[in-house]
C-alpha cells in the first residue's frame, strides 16, 4: 500500500469541541481493543526500573495512554504535552494523577530532565522532514531514552478499520481519519531510514498487534 501524506481532519485547528471529544472517547476504545495501551506499556517495560520515573508524552490527546500507564506503574511522575487546548481539557477531566501543558513540544521546557518521553499514534501526522526532526529531539532532551508507538501501513488493516469503525464509530473523525492514519503508517525499513537520518544508529524496532510498530531507543 503507499504512502499518502494528505492531512486527516484532526489536523485542522478548528474542529467543534463535542466532535473532537467524541473523537478521543473513541480513540481510547481502539486504543484498549486494539492493543494500543499494550503496546505503550510494553515500550515503557524496555526501560527496566520503573519507579519514580518522569515521563512525558507529547501529542497527548485525551490521556489515555497516559492513564493506562498511571494504572499500571503508579509511582512515576507523568507528563502529558498536546497543542490543542480542548485535549487538554479532555485529558484533564478524564484522567487522574496526571500534569497536562498545553504546547508545542518544541517549545517545552522542563526544570529538572526527562527520564523518559514517548508518543503513541503521532508520528504519522507528520512529513519525513518533520520528523527526522522530532526524532532528534526526543533523543536530546530524554535522559534515559524515547520510545514510539505507531501504525504498520498494511492494507489489512487499512480494510479492517475501515469496516469496523463504518460499524461502531459515531464519529465521523473517526470513520474519516481512522484509515487515513494506516495510510500514513509506516514500514520497519521506512522507520530504518528515518532514524539513520536523525542520526540515531543504535535502536529497536519490533511489531505488535494490532499493526503497530514499537520503536525504542535506549541510552
Amino acid at each position: 500500500m503507499d504512502k499518502t501524506f494528505d492531512l486527516e481532519l484532526l489536523d485542522n485547528d478548528l474542529i467543534p469541541k463535542e466532535d473532537l471529544f467524541q473523537n478521543l472517547k473513541e480513540l481510547k476504545i481502539i486504543n484498549t481493543l486494539l492493543g494500543g495501551h499494550k503496546v505503550i506499556i510494553k515500550g515503557l517495560r524496555k526501560f527496566g526500573e520503573l519507579k519514580k520515573l518522569s515521563i512525558l508524552e507529547i501529542g497527548s490527546g485525551g490521556g489515555d495512554n497516559l492513564q493506562a500507564l498511571k494504572n499500571k506503574f503508579p509511582e512515576n511522575t507523568y507528563i502529558g504535552l498536546d497543542l490543542k487546548e480542548d485535549c487538554v481539557i479532555y485529558a484533564e477531566k478524564n484522567t487522574q494523577g496526571i500534569t497536562y501543558i498545553c504546547n508545542d513540544y518544541r517549545d517545552f521546557k522542563s526544570e529538572k530532565p526527562v527520564d523518559i518521553i514517548f508518543n503513541s499514534l503521532f508520528c504519522h501526522h507528520f512529513r519525513d522532514n518533520d520528523l527526522i526532526e522530532m526524532l532528534k529531539w526526543m533523543n536530546k532532551h530524554s535522559e534515559k531514552g524515547f520510545y514510539i508507538g505507531d501504525l504498520h501501513r498494511h492494507s489489512l488493516a487499512y480494510y479492517a478499520i475501515k469496516f469496523l469503525t463504518s460499524l461502531f464509530s459515531k464519529s465521523y473523525l473517526v470513520k474519516n481519519d481512522a484509515p487515513l492514519s494506516v495510510k500514513r503508517g509506516f514500514t520497519k525499513s521506512e522507520w530504518e531510514i528515518l532514524l539513520k537520518k536523525a542520526g540515531i544508529k543504535t535502536y529497536n524496532i519490533q511489531w505488535c498487534w494490532a499493526f503497530r510498530h514499537l520503536i525504542w531507543v535506549k541510552k
